[in-house]
């Protein structure tokens, strides 16, 4: 969950850092995960003189910052592992066409228009520079809706500029594709979160017709039945719903042999490599049930693929992959395709996993009802890793923390994994900027805290969210899964759960009594983080006049405004104006924590009991709606500190170097500044799918 959306959003305390919000943590999700303003350095060591010459950030544009991450590890490795790791992440960048095509249908045509413009002779004056700057934006967001706010980019030059440029660059565009650049009423937003509209009709992204409405989809599937009800397949997965010519409704299955089958085809080829050079039995074994699941569409396979996926647990290097995360469907079924290869980070692993041992314990002394806990937590790992690789969903934008499977039966059966992406959030904290701390934060006092605890309690929050937080919990014997009870409110919900399991035990004694925390000095600061984050910071990413749709910042604005107007009477929190400009002060941790822990019992009861209602008002009343004074204070504060609310990557280059006998001796890294030619070079290598699918 990420991955999230991964997912992820994943809970970093507000460290001196200017690039996200919040990062998404995959997975049963967090985006966190994406959730700060700042970042903590990674567990992952990396060589300090290296670190000093190397240019973190050398690129920025619109509203992002783009950053460059290393690869620690990888020199470490054996060469039948580099391998391992080329294979796999050319895999991920076989299948990047697919998430265009998913997140719109004219993704496509309209990508190759702007490659063909910027391949080309590059232009001057002010409708070159937004046009470049369009273009930036789009590769960025694998498409011309906005990667995180989901509203459609609005071209600043005229639609005669851009013609003559695509003329000038021999390059062309379809009359459909070109009216939706330029026309706002058409398709603006990418996914729909609007209650009082229709999900499915009010959302661009191309996982279902156009014409489908959102009753239609919920008869489809809704007639549907499962062969195993306790091990309920996750339908639609892996398929758009399409509208026949007879009027009635069916899937495209995404296989080779099916919709995205020339992508997927290139796919398999690299999986097939990685099988030959996979570090064990077991992980070859899930590779080949991953090949199979490409080949049949068959969701029982991906299920037996998730099991032995997460039941390899040895080696050094693991992988993400597939259509994952279902936080791009207004209706919670289609799985975005994304790829991220990692490499574990033993030192940084060991240091972590006593959260992953005691798994049970924090399931038993959660404050959630005892009829909605866990008799027994299983199979839960967590490993600090360094990502070697990313694709679709997982970049430029990347998670910082993820867990998966999503299947809540599997989690419960065989366990989890959590994975930590440690260079990542290194590579945030070298690129960081300490300004939105000093102009937010309520006193010197919390300043400090921040400044000493800010790394050792972005790990924690992060290791608790993604490992007890999304492995947290059980439904009720008969309700259905929570895409199918809450609906459109289960992702920020599922959010909110894992965000309040780590909230809750940041400030308990037992973390210090583990060795985990020095003091309860460390969850101090996570609180301060995180109060001030979801009442004012994140609301950078938000334009004057609008609501919150995004789920993991839904989640955050929902937990952080019910505490506080719950704890009013006592005080809990106080809002504080001082020359004009509005504070938050936690005046009391303890009792901040109760009503942490009573929020948490609401969310895992309004989870296990599938209550759709209450569900909806926790978030509408709470997490939607947005203080027009404090966006305001917001967005003329941090406007003067000009640190863009955004961040994303470039990946490293892996280069196979081959002997006189054509056999691979090595694999190389590079490190590459220019995202632009990053963008085209991918375009030019790894374009496998047709303009329209």
């Amino acid at each position: 969950m990420k991955l999230l959306s991964l997912l992820l959003a994943c809970c970093l305390c507000l460290a001196a850092c200017d690039n996200n919000d919040s990062q998404p943590i995959s997975g049963q999700k967090a985006d966190v995960s994406q959730q700060n303003d700042a970042q903590a350095t990674s567990d992952s060591d990396s060589d300090s003189d290296s670190d000093s010459d190397f240019e973190w950030s050398p690129e920025r544009f619109a509203d992002i910052k783009i950053i460059r991450y290393q690869i620690a590890g990888f020199e470490e490795l054996t060469l039948k592992q580099k391998e391992l790791v080329y294979y796999l992440v050319q895999a991920g960048l076989a299948g990047r066409d697919i998430m265009w095509d998913q997140n719109y249908r004219h993704n496509l045509s309209i990508r190759r228009a702007l490659e063909a413009i910027m391949s080309g002779t590059q232009g001057s004056g002010s409708e070159w520079q937004q046009l470049s700057t369009y273009a930036r934006q789009v590769f960025f967001s694998n498409g011309i809706h906005h990667h995180y706010a989901g509203d459609k980019f609005t071209p600043t030059f005229t639609k005669a500029y851009f013609l003559d440029q695509l003329e000038a660059a021999g390059g062309v565009l379809n009359d459909d594709a070109l009216e939706a650049m330029f026309d706002p009423s058409i398709d603006n937003k990418k996914v729909s979160q609007n209650a009082n509209g229709d999900l499915v009709k009010d959302s661009a992204i191309n996982f279902y017709d156009p014409d489908l409405t959102d009753a239609e989809v919920t008869e489809f599937y809704a007639a549907m039945s499962q062969v195993d009800p306790d091990r309920p397949v996750l339908l639609g997965l892996n398929s758009k719903v399409v509208r026949l010519d007879d009027g009635s409704l069916a899937e495209k299955k995404w296989t080779a042999n099916g919709m995205y089958g020339s992508a997927i085809t290139k796919i398999i080829g690299w999986l097939d490599k990685a099988v030959t050079v996979a570090e064990n039995p077991a992980q070859a074994d899930a590779l080949k049930l991953l090949i199979e699941y490409y080949k049949t569409g068959d969701l029982k396979t991906w299920d037996d693929y998730n099991i032995a996926w997460v039941s390899a647990t040895d080696g050094d290097v693991d992988y993400i992959h597939s259509f994952i995360e279902v936080y791009q469907d207004p209706k919670g079924y289609k799985g975005s395709f994304e790829n991220i290869v990692q490499i574990k980070d033993f030192e940084a692993s060991r240091r972590m996993q006593k959260v992953a041992r005691d798994a049970q314990w924090f399931e038993d002394n959660s404050s959630t009802d005892p009829a909605h806990k866990k008799e027994k937590v299983v199979g839960v790992s967590y490993n600090v890793v360094s990502v070697a690789g990313e694709a679709g969903d997982a970049s430029p934008s990347t998670p910082v923390g993820v867990n998966l499977p999503n299947s809540n039966w599997i989690r419960a059966q065989h366990g989890s994994k959590s994975v930590s992406l440690g260079n990542i959030v290194n590579a945030y904290g070298q690129a960081s900027n300490p300004g939105l701390l000093a102009e937010f934060a309520h006193d010197k006092q919390e300043i400090a805290l921040n400044t000493e605890h800010k790394e050792l309690a972005g790990k924690m929050r992060t290791a608790l969210h993604e490992v007890v937080g999304h492995a947290s919990g059980k439904l009720e014997a008969g309700v259905g899964t929570p895409k199918e009870t809450l609906k459109n409110y289960s992702s920020p919900l599922e959010e909110a759960r894992a965000d309040l399991v780590a909230l809750y035990f940041m400030m308990d004694p037992k973390l210090v009594e583990l060795g985990l925390l020095p003091s309860l000095d460390v969850g101090k600061a996570a609180y301060d983080s995180f109060i001030l984050n979801g009442l004012m910071l994140q609301l950078r990413r938000i334009e004057p006049g609008k609501t919150i749709e995004q789920a993991h910042m839904r989640n955050r604005q929902m937990v952080a405004g019910w505490v506080f107007q719950q704890g009013t009477e006592d005080n809990v929190i106080s809002r504080i104006v001082r020359d004009g400009k509005i504070y938050f002060e936690i005046n009391d941790y303890l009792k901040l924590r109760q009503l942490f822990g009573q929020l948490l019992k609401e969310v895992q009861r309004i989870k296990s009991q599938g209550d759709y209602q209450a569900g909806r008002d926790l978030i509408e009343n709470y997490g939607v709606q947005v203080d027009a004074e404090i966006h305001q204070q917001v967005l003329s504060r941090s406007k003067p500190l000009d640190i863009p609310p955004y961040s994303g990557f470039i990946n490293p280059t892996l280069t196979p170097i081959v002997n006189d006998a054509g056999v691979i001796s090595d694999v190389s890294v590079e490190y590459p500044k220019d995202f632009v030619e990053q963008m085209l070079e991918y375009g030019r290598e790894y374009s496998h799918l047709p303009n329209y699918n």
